[in-house]
């Protein structure tokens, strides 16, 4: 019985850089949601080569990022409510476990780093909100969930997020990542969730963790 002979290391390498630049690619709307492409047009929009591509293709299918339609070719994931309520869903699941574990097993000075990440947005704020601020508050508010999840220390869990992260990124754009008006409200209901964690109040954070998911999916289903 022969074993399958192990990609190359630049093979491998291959393959990352193109899902990294596609994904990149997808969210700065590059690649439309529901756009049909081909896989020369993805070496195109991806500077990667083809056999990179030819490799990405399935992994893009299995994570739902790509679909194939029969006679008509590969098309960029459409956006529609069932998409909005699935993703949602499947977010809720992870972080209602991954706030209840944290809220248990964080020390006290993780949660005050990540507490004093946020205050400093809000401080920051209210001075104005600049540019600048705002991918501050889009980098704490991605790291704050992305802190929780990974500290589960399951990697088909860190990898399912993530995955899942860039379809809530897709379903609205102006929604997913902080636009102005948005900044006050998520980094105060992050501090909701972080307060309760101080007071090692499981029951709490959970349920501002929900709050605050559901919160996320009424504005993406208003917006369908």
């Amino acid at each position: 019985m022969s074993m399958a002979r192990p990609a190359p290391r630049t093979e491998i390498k291959l393959r990352e850089r193109a899902y990294d630049v596609f994904t990149e690619q997808l969210l700065q709307s590059q690649i439309k949601p529901g756009q049909f492409v081909t896989q020369r047009e993805l070496v195109a929009l991806t500077g990667q080569p083809l056999g990179a591509i030819r490799e990405l293709i399935p992994r893009l299918e299995a994570e739902g990022l790509i679909v194939t339609v029969p006679q008509r070719g590969l098309q960029i994931l459409p956006l529609d409510i069932t998409l909005i309520r699935n993703a949602f869903q499947f977010r809720l699941i992870l972080e209602r476990e991954a706030i209840a574990v944290f809220s248990q097993t964080a020390s006290d000075a993780a949660i005050t780093r990540i507490e004093a990440a946020h205050q400093s947005i809000v401080d920051d704020a209210r001075y104005g909100l600049t540019e600048q601020l705002v991918a501050m508050a889009q980098h704490v508010d991605r790291e704050f969930h992305e802190t929780i999840i990974d500290d589960l220390n399951n990697e088909i869990i860190s990898k399912a997020y993530r995955v899942n992260w860039i379809k809530v990124r897709l379903i609205r754009q102006s929604e997913t990542s902080l636009d102005e008006d948005l900044v006050i409200p998520v980094m105060r209901e992050h501090l909701a969730i972080i307060a309760a964690m101080k007071r090692r109040d499981t029951a709490a954070a959970v349920e501002a963790a929900i709050a605050h998911v559901m919160n996320a999916r009424a504005r993406a289903l208003r917006l369908e």
